[in-house]
């Protein structure tokens, strides 16, 4: 629009946000407690504002008006007019210039080099008015119209992959990480929704076997002020400003966020892979009561966050990011759904993984698995059918909720990752019959109320902590590079050097990293329940001791696609090989747990637990604190799947032998039901993680298990060979 008289008329309520109908742009905000909003229209730069435009109509909490001359590509923003009092939670402010948070797309960074979004040093309760227009520093909303071309999905056929939970394979990856250092993707998709997408990266995906990719977060967010002070950037993108519009970094130079986001889609579906979105709807990038006024502190500051029951100017904190949303508000929860919904109707996406999720579910300040929020999730005909993934933790009362979350849901299991890490390093004291729990589903926290192992994402490493490598090699975390003198980041790792702290050239203890790396990725790939890979762990990537690269916009972060060792080309053929034979084989993805019950007429059970000595598992077995070895029988018709002709589809038998003991030992063969002979196809003991002999081990016979090694033995069907 050019400057001059603008024409408003009444507009609609609904929906929120700036709506382009072919004729003319309606914009809708709600804001229970203003008192006048004020529409801003700016330049094609963004740099100038052309006019200012009241919102004529007020209707259900709704601030609305119709601009018949408005097109898409508009550039807006507003400024909310209402009292100025902290003390009682309101914090309105019309010098400051607010995005849309129904905006779809955003145009323009923030700019911290002054601080004009609300604080003022010397005003420790933040309570100090301020008066300094931040509309030159702050990014601006733009109207989008309805998608065309590659990045639409007119004229293309979009065929989800709808993988079944239990066939999922997830590698947890960041859009900008991903590619920022790969020689194939062309310099300018790189770090990307494009490059994401290109060829090289679709190939390397597919080859890899996974079936799925979980994206760090891609909603709009800032670089946090104390960050750039510190010449760093917010990488992982943990701290949303708007949960419609793609992160503008994400796009290429003058590309479209939104178009090349569903380019990016579209091309992984065609590959047959899923996209899961990390969402983080339990906070904001405003902060407490001393941080900046962005967007939702200064439209309705005590509607859409949680406040002090004693203090309104302070923000209840369950997130340990300065405010926590109030999903108790109807209007707020309707903005999440609508999010939800936006991304998997219009984008497309497969799932979403939620940040600290018990947030989303406090009522009154307190967990609850049937909150407004769930009620809404479960209720619902579009969200209630894709894969919803909770990270079952926030720093709030009781806020340690795995096993908590409803049925439908999946978890992050936090007690796999520490349970496997803890018995590859050798740790004693329990450790094994905990361990039998996690590789088999962790029955004992998911199994109620129906809900199937696949409810258990079982995980090693993930962006939160040590990659791979560095959990193998070292004691302790180093994350001076951050800025805050090593003192961020967990502290429980559980993780072990081998002997040396950080790199080394020692070739003993290089080798006992690399067999413990291929020990930790065959355990996770072939437990029970839904295995996520840590993209970079099956190449070796390290982050030099880092376990909280949040704000490593660099090689620290990278995924390095070149300095490969012939080790770590060996690995990435390894995860390859046990991710094809978890897709090959069904009895390491079961629809249902284990029962120890029969599943052949000679009286073979689904899982049978067994000894170095042959014999079954006994309680004494697994009460010996001192134990490191455990040995355990699938039975080939524990899969449990059907052919399309009704007629079960049998599997072959599996024999698991794992010793963290740093002796090697003679494992003897179980007398089962079934006469049964194995052969060894997985031995991490060897360089390529693969079996290097071939014969068959008959019932009796001893098979030298190496210390510190996984190994996998098959009983074949008749006629049936690896590829």
């Amino acid at each position: 629009m050019t400057g001059g008289r603008v024409t408003v008329w009444p507009g609609r309520p609904y929906p929120l946000g700036a709506t382009w109908n072919g004729h003319g742009v309606n914009f809708a905000l709600f804001s229970e407690n203003a008192e006048k909003v004020e529409l801003c229209l700016f330049d094609a730069s963004g740099g100038r504002e052309e006019a200012r435009v009241v919102l004529p109509e007020y209707t259900d909490q709704v601030w609305h008006g119709y601009l018949p001359d408005a097109r898409p590509g508009q550039l807006y923003g507003y400024r909310v007019y209402g009292p100025y009092d902290p003390k009682n939670g309101h914090r309105f402010n019309p010098n400051k210039l607010l995005l849309d948070p129904y905006a779809k797309a955003l145009h323009g960074r923030f700019d911290w080099t002054d601080a004009h979004f609300g604080y003022r040093p010397g005003s420790p309760l933040g309570d100090l008015f301020d008066r300094r227009d931040n509309a030159r520093h702050t990014p601006k909303c733009r109207v989008v119209g309805p998608p065309r071309g590659e990045g639409g999905w007119f004229g293309f056929s979009d065929q989800r992959p709808n993988v079944p939970w239990e066939e999922t394979i997830i590698l947890e990856t960041h859009v900008r990480g991903m590619t920022m250092r790969h020689p194939l993707v062309d310099r300018p998709l790189r770090g990307t929704f494009l490059g994401l997408a290109a060829p090289p990266v679709l190939d390397y995906l597919k080859q890899l076997g996974v079936t799925a990719v979980e994206l760090l977060p891609v909603h709009a967010f800032p670089d946090d002020r104390f960050l750039v002070e510190r010449g760093l950037v917010n990488y992982w993108g943990y701290s949303s400003i708007g949960f419609f519009a793609p992160e503008p970094r994400y796009h290429t130079q003058g590309g479209d966020a939104a178009a090349e986001f569903r380019t990016m889609v579209r091309r992984l579906h065609d590959a047959g892979i899923e996209v899961i979105l990390d969402v983080v709807y339990n906070h904001t990038a405003e902060g407490n009561h001393l941080g900046p006024t962005l967007s939702f502190k200064g439209i309705d500051n005590r509607s859409y966050y949680r406040l002090s029951d004693a203090d309104r100017r302070y923000y209840e904190d369950v997130t340990g990011c300065g405010n926590t949303l109030n999903l108790e508000h109807p209007r707020v929860l309707q903005m999440v759904m609508d999010s939800l919904r936006y991304w998997a109707t219009e984008m497309r996406v497969d799932g979403f993984r939620f940040d600290l999720a018990p947030a989303l579910g406090r009522v009154g300040g307190e967990f609850d698995a049937a909150s407004p929020f769930f009620d809404a999730i479960r209720q619902d005909p579009v969200l209630s059918q894709v894969k919803l993934i909770a990270e079952p933790w926030d720093l709030g009362p009781g806020g340690y909720r795995l096993g908590g979350f409803p049925p439908g849901w999946a978890e992050w299991n936090a007690a796999y990752r520490d349970t496997v890490r803890r018995f590859w390093k050798g740790d004693q004291g329990g450790v094994l019959a905990e361990l039998a729990s996690r590789i088999t589903g962790s029955a004992d926290i998911f199994g109620h109320q129906g809900r199937r192992p696949w409810a258990s994402v079982n995980f090693v490493t993930a962006h939160d902590g040590f990659t791979l490598h560095d959990l193998v090699s070292y004691n302790a975390k180093h994350n001076e590079a951050n800025g805050e003198n090593n003192r961020d980041g967990h502290d429980a790792n559980f993780s072990w050097n081998g002997g040396v702290e950080g790199e080394t050239d020692d070739p003993a203890i290089l080798a006992l990293r690399d067999r413990q790396k291929r020990n930790l990725l065959a355990t996770l790939i072939l437990s029970l329940g839904v295995p996520m890979l840590l993209q970079g762990d099956e190449t070796g990537l390290t982050q030099r001791g880092n376990n909280n690269a949040y704000c490593q916009d660099n090689e620290i972060a990278w995924t390095d696609w070149e300095n490969l060792r012939p080790e770590d080309e060996r690995l990435r053929d390894f995860v390859r090989t046990l991710v094809a034979l978890r897709r090959r084989h069904r009895v390491f993805s079961r629809p249902r747990f284990f029962r120890g019950e029969a599943v052949s007429a000679a009286g073979l059970k689904d899982i049978t637990w067994v000894t170095p000595d042959g014999s079954e598992a006994t309680t004494e077995y697994w009460t010996n604190g001192y134990a490191q070895c455990l040995g355990y029988v699938l039975g080939g018709g524990a899969g449990e799947f059907y052919t399309a002709g009704g007629q079960r589809d049998i599997d072959e038998s599996f024999l698991v032998l794992m010793n963290a003991y740093h002796k090697d030992l003679d494992f003897r063969i179980p007398e089962l039901p079934v006469a049964m002979n194995w052969e060894p196809v997985v031995d991490t003991a060897s360089d390529t993680g693969l079996a290097e002999e071939v014969r068959a081990y008959r019932p009796g016979e001893t098979f030298r298990l190496k210390g510190r090694s996984f190994a996998l033995l098959v009983n074949r069907l008749p006629d049936q060979n690896e590829d």
